[in-house]
């Protein structure tokens, strides 16, 4: 084997490797499949509760 057959040859696997390794892309991700929503804490129904005597304690004093 001469050496422009051994230049042709490599190229050649070295490219038929990386089409075998990178010659698809990826299949494409969904929106839905990347985002999770979910509350940060659980609603506490108790705090959003209106107490007249605690807005004197903490505003009036």
């Amino acid at each position: 084997m001469t050496q422009t057959e051994r230049t042709k040859t490599a190229p050649d696997a070295a490219e038929a490797a990386r089409r075998a390794r990178f010659g698809t892309l990826p299949e494409r991700v969904r929106v839905e499949d990347t985002i999770e929503e979910r509350p940060a804490t659980v609603p506490d129904p108790a705090r959003d509760a209106y107490s007249a005597d605690e807005w004197l304690v903490r505003y009036c004093l």
